[in-house]
Formats: structure tokens, sequence, C-alpha cells
């Protein structure tokens, strides 16, 4: 494989010296782009460009083209492992993603297969491949999935939900059932993530989006449990060389101490967690990862370069901090506004790397 040329978001996960801070951007690939639209339209539908690996790739790389980011993350979709257990996804324009087959009974949980990878999911193996040899080692490639409970609340709801009470009710009531589910998810993620890693992903995150919305308790239990299970069992080794890992749970920040005994290299921030505290909790266990309020890139360009930096001033010297959202960026943000972010953490950053 070519050697990694920019190598200082590896160096941040890992918690290693760096002369800046690195950036890159969830959702980065994806609609405030014009480049995206054009590719989105010639694909027909957003899930034809999902499971074609050349525009997948095509749109992965657009931002790198735009801006100076430090990482490339694979465009795919989290609900590609529920699809690939025969639920048959489907997007409804104005509604998001929906499921022909719910899982809602001792039967669907019980049929569940565990998907093989390079064989249901081949269309996103081989688009890592593709993008990855692409990238010619001028930034390294995340790949990523949805965690297990987060897949598990799209599959019993059948699409997304304001209450989760369907997905919740089977929890409280049948709590064996829904282990029994997110154990074969936990087994699928990591099986999809190791598969990721072995065709190039340098680096990967698990994206646990509706994590926040649990009870402490059952956090713990139904969805941190599951975490870690799927850490356990990536290959976090290649070649001799490492592979970060990184856990986001929006809505996360009550339980930073219980997610850095998880076993990741570094912890996603949603824009609520205050990252000054936040790095005071974890101390030295894992890096962090975010945090600047996406709706904030609406502002003008000075005052994105101000919020930019009162992120850094937040976090303070040293290594351990890539610079990110707290969550996606929104669809009608101005490009030039994203620019303006990443300008700004390349401006600013390398004050706090100085030894």
């Amino acid at each position: 494989m070519t050697e990694l040329k920019n190598d200082t978001l590896i160096r941040a996960l890992l918690k290693q010296p760096v002369d800046r801070t690195p950036v890159w951007m969830m959702r980065q690939a994806g609609r405030y782009l014009p480049e995206y639209r054009k590719v989105r339209e010639q694909a027909g539908s957003f899930l034809n460009l999902c499971t074609n690996p050349e525009l997948a790739c095509e749109v992965t790389l657009q931002p790198l083209r735009r801006f100076d980011f430090d990482a490339a993350i694979l465009f795919s979709d989290i609900l590609t492992v529920p699809d690939a257990m025969g639920l048959g996804l489907y997007f409804t324009e104005g509604e998001g993603p929906k499921f022909k087959n719910p899982v809602r009974t001792v039967e669907d949980i019980n049929k569940l297969p565990i998907p093989d990878p390079e064989v249901e999911l081949r269309y996103v193996v081989d688009a890592v491949r593709l993008i990855r040899k692409s990238l010619q080692g001028s930034a390294p490639l995340i790949g990523f999935s949805g965690s297990p409970w987060t897949l598990a609340t799209y599959m019993v709801e059948g699409g997304s939900s304001k209450s989760f009470h369907k997905v919740k009710g089977l929890m409280y009531e049948q709590p064996k059932l829904m282990h029994v589910m997110l154990d074969k998810l936990a087994q699928s993620v990591a099986a999809y993530l190791n598969a990721q890693i072995e065709a190039g992903a340098q680096a990967v995150m698990l994206f646990d989006t509706w994590g926040g919305m649990l009870t402490s308790e059952d956090y713990a239990e139904f969805s941190l449990y599951y975490s870690k299970q799927v850490r356990s069992l990536l290959n976090t080794t290649i070649n001799g060389q490492p592979i970060p890992t990184i856990l986001f749970t929006k809505g996360g920040g009550l339980w930073l101490e219980a997610m850095a005994e998880a076993g990741y290299d570094a912890l996603g921030l949603d824009w609520q967690t205050d990252i000054q505290q936040a790095r005071a909790r974890v101390g030295d266990r894992v890096a962090l990862q975010g945090n600047m309020d996406p709706v904030s890139l609406y502002a003008s360009p000075e005052i994105i370069t101000e919020k930019v930096k009162a992120v850094l001033q937040k976090y303070g010297s040293g290594s351990g901090h890539v610079f990110n959202l707290g969550h996606g960026i929104l669809p009608d943000i101005n490009p030039d506004h994203v620019k303006a972010m990443v300008d700004a953490v390349r401006k600013y950053s390398p004050a706090y790397h100085q030894s």
C-alpha cells in the first residue's frame, strides 16, 4: 500500500504529538456540495449512489478536492447492515429511511442472519478498496458503521422515530430477546468493520446516534455494552500499523467516563458537551473529536473563525484533539463557510502544539 503522506489524524487519535489539530467533518461528502448533488442526480437515487462503488468513491473524494481536510470518510449509510440482513431498505422523499420487513417478533429476530461483508455488503468493501487506491496516500480513510443499538432502533421501528416506543417497548417487555438481537448486530457490525479495515480503512468510527435517548442504566446495558463487544472483536492492527477507533454517542455527554473505558481510542463529542470539561473528565485515556455546533456554519466566516478559536482554546494545548462538528453538516450550508472553518483550524491550531 502507498505510504500515508498525511498521518496527522491517525497520530492525534492515538494521542501522539502533532504539529496542528487535524480536521474533518461528519457528512463532509453530501448535499451541501453542488458536485455531490450532480452525482446524486446521475445515480438516480441515494441507495443507487451508496451501492455503486465508483460513484461512492467519487463523492467520498469530492470534499478533499475542495477543502484541506485531514481525512476522507467512506460514503455509505449506517443502514447497510440491516439491509444486508434482509429487511428491505428504501428511502421515501422527505421521510428518510424505511424498512419493508421490520423486526418485531421472536421469529423475526431468530431468523436474522449475520451477513458476510464480502457477499451481501461487497459493494461497500469494493468502495473502500477503490477509495483507498484513489487517495494514493494523500489522507487516511475512515470506515464506519452504526452501533448495534442504533441499528436496532431503525430495525424495530421500521424507520426513523421520535418516541422510539416500539424499540423501547421490546427492550422493556422482552429484554432477553433484545439482547439476542443486539448480540447478532454486534457480531455483524464487527465483521463489517473488520472487512473495511482489511480493504483499506485506516481508522473506524462507530456511530451510536440514538444511544442518548436511553436512561443511564439502559444505555449501559443495551448500548454501551454492545459497543464494547464490537470493539473487542475488531482487528486493529494491519501490517504492524494501528487502526484507531472512535466511538460517538450523540447525547452521550453524561457517560463519558464509562465510554472512555470501552476500549476505543477516541470519543466523539456532540456540541452540547463542554470539551474542556470532557477533557478533564477523561484525562489521558482517550482522544476527543469535535465539537463545534453544526448550526454555527450558517454564521458569517468571521463568526465561524471565532467559534473555531473557542473550541481550540477550550481543548487547550497538546495532542489528542480532532476538530469536527458536534454532528453532521446540514444540507444547505454554504461551502465557503466550511472553508472558513478549515482555514481557521489550520491557522490557529499550531499554537496549541508547540513543545
